[in-house]
């Protein structure tokens, strides 16, 4: 009898938390009232949908989840609601300087016979976004499982690429009616409405627990696939031991309470609204202030541009060939210096002296490592304690390849790991970020895209301009801009060089030899100098198209930037400079020689708000032109 008290009493305590009312459908605005979230009861399954200004960017779907395959998400009551909201703003480095986290939100209690668990909802100006949270029981695990459907309107164009190459594939644009059943969708999946709207669905906080693609039903819906599935139908290309794949594709069972990562509805009027979305990272929480006192502006946490020898020649990996990097970062006023994985043949004294040598001229230096040496914690703890100890600032860890709980998990303990050696790190061979370098400043980037390595990639001037509305809406990606060799393809020079302000990263990270960058016209140079790792300012200037063309204004303090990638086709293009405001410029412009690829044009005038740039833009052609107040 006391035990069955004590059960209804904890039972009342939890309904309690929530308001008393209960409905058949709970609804939750944005603060601006123009995104709508809508959770219902049809026929006692769960189902909902979300609007921007009164029309449908997600239509009616399931929710549906299991626990241990028993579906948790059908003949369900929603028990209680209870709202709340928060306004606050965090300092970022991403394309502007503030984000700003303002949304409503509600904890809705669901009930299954003696179950009872919370779906978190909450509402954005710029979308929405929920996750479940399961309450611990007294098993020791138990496994989750998701099939919930996104159904998007049948008219929308959807940009994708599947799981061939993990997150390294190029994408595809499709009707979301015409999207096979069976194929795959790697988030984030970038849609436009046929009303112009756009939108893009990710996840976001994942941790553990296993990472989240997308499946089309056929029926213009995507259907979320966890990466416990068994190999023959989740293709991640692995780069692991037979015994490892059987181990990473086991359901992942999860002990105590089991909290799913967001699932995140990115909504924009137009790209320059998606592009400036900060949905992914404000899903997750601040930065432990015990790790990082001064959150992202910790003193050991440095953004900044990076020489690499690796696509662009250079001479062996040796320290004097080093040593002559860390001076090309030097003379362009570069931050760092990425050494792959030839350092570990090197003695700890030639590491010292380069270490010594850069630091001397303001240059850091980092280290590549395969992931397979660092799965056991003595091996992390070895590795990053060397580091530490020598004076490397950065670790480029590679070859993660797959989202298991498992890996997941490796790159939380790495996070963690790492800031207690106060070394930054870059994720390579990466799943894609979901927004935890807020919790982890320390992470400064992650690959995941088919970037510069890629040497067979015929269209680079469709991928280029794709990726900046698509990948890079979950966070920065270490593309390794600008390449004035073969690996450019069918893009100019000048396309290649406004990648850098355009294909940005905390860590911006260049594929050209250094002694190749100096090499350019002087006042050519004296941009690439000038562009920054972080903005504080970004917009999305018509006529920007996603894998057409990508025209970007940018700033850092007072100097603007404007960037132009041009797609496969030849463009006439008028961009007003309305974004200078009444003051007057100094511009430095850099753009295509006529008819030759591998050549640019200078030049320098004066500029004001009142000005439009015209240009006739070949295919694959680009333009850039830094804008200094007078």
């Amino acid at each position: 009898m006391k035990k069955t008290m004590c059960v209804c009493f904890a039972l009342l305590c939890l309904l309690l938390f929530f308001d008393s009312r209960a409905a058949d459908t709970t609804t939750v605005f944005s603060p601006d009232k123009q995104v709508r979230f809508r959770l219902f009861l049809q026929r006692e399954q769960l189902m909902f949908n979300i609007d921007f200004r009164g029309i449908h960017v997600v239509e009616t779907s399931p929710l549906i989840a299991t626990l241990d395959q028993n579906t948790i998400t059908n003949n369900v009551v929603i028990a209680g609601a209870k709202n709340y909201s928060l306004t606050e703003s965090y300092p970022w480095w991403g394309v502007h300087s503030t984000a700003v986290n303002e949304y409503n939100g509600s904890k809705i209690l669901l009930s299954q016979k003696n179950f009872s668990y919370t779906i978190d909802v909450r509402v954005f100006n710029g979308g929405a976004a929920y996750q479940m949270v399961l309450p611990a029981a007294a098993t020791s695990a138990r496994v989750p499982d998701e099939q919930t459907i996104f159904n998007l309107p049948r008219a929308s164009t959807v940009w994708y690429h599947d799981l061939n190459m993990h997150y390294e594939s190029v994408h595809s644009k499709k009707q979301a009616g015409s999207l096979a059943d069976g194929e795959w969708v790697a988030p984030p999946a970038t849609y436009q409405l046929p009303q112009g709207v756009y939108a893009a669905i990710t996840e976001a906080d994942l941790k553990d627990y296993p990472g989240m693609a997308l499946r089309p039903n056929g029926k213009s819906g995507l259907e979320i696939t966890l990466a416990h599935k068994q190999p023959t139908s989740y293709p991640y290309k692995l780069r692991y031991s037979a015994a490892d794949t059987q181990r990473l594709m086991q359901p992942a069972a999860i002990a105590g309470s089991i909290t799913t990562p967001w699932r995140v509805v990115m909504v924009g009027a137009d790209l320059n609204q998606l592009v400036n979305n900060d949905m992914v990272h404000n899903l997750c929480p601040p930065p432990d202030p015990a790790l990082f006192p001064q959150g992202i502006n910790t003193s050991w946490i440095k953004p900044g541009r990076a020489v690499w020898k690796y696509l662009n020649g250079g001479g062996d990996g040796t320290l004097e060939v080093m040593k002559h990097f860390t001076d090309g970062a030097a003379l362009l006023g570069f931050e760092h210096n990425i050494l792959e994985g030839f350092w570990s043949r090197w003695t700890d004294a030639e590491i010292k002296e380069l270490v010594q040598y850069s630091r001397s001229k303001n240059v850091d230096i980092w280290f590549w490592k395969h992931s397979r040496n660092l799965q056991k914690k003595a091996s992390r703890d070895s590795f990053f304690g060397k580091c530490a100890e020598l004076g490397v600032r950065g670790v480029k860890l590679d070859f993660f390849d797959h989202e298991a709980k498992e890996v997941v998990d490796l790159y939380m303990d790495i996070l963690k790991e790492t800031a207690k050696y106060q070394l930054m790190v870059d994720f390579h061979g990466a799943n894609k970020p979901t927004g935890q370098a807020r919790t982890y400043p320390n992470e400064m980037i992650r690959e995941a895209v088919k970037g510069m390595e890629a040497s067979k990639l015929a269209d680079r001037a469709t991928h280029e301009t794709t990726i900046p509305f698509t990948r890079f809406l979950a966070g920065p990606a270490e593309y390794t801009v600008v390449h004035l060799g073969a690996r450019r393809q069918n893009t100019s020079w000048a396309h290649q060089l406004a990648s850098a302000a355009i294909l940005s990263a905390p860590v911006l990270t260049y594929a050209a030899n250094p002694d190749t960058l100096l090499a350019l016209p002087r006042k050519t140079v004296e941009i690439i100098k000038s562009i920054p790792a972080t903005w504080d300012e970004t917009i999305v200037l018509p006529p920007s198209a996603i894998g057409e063309l990508a025209v970007y204004a940018r700033r850092k303090g007072s100097t603007w930037f404007l960037a132009i990638m041009n797609g496969l086709n030849f463009k006439n293009v008028e961009v007003p400079l309305q974004f200078l405001g009444d003051s007057k410029y100094k511009a430095q412009v850099v753009k295509d020689a006529m008819g030759k690829t591998d050549e640019v044009v200078e030049e320098s005038r004066s500029a004001t708000g009142a000005d439009v740039v015209t240009l006739a833009l070949a295919a694959g052609g680009g333009y850039l032109c830094m804008f200094e107040k007078q």
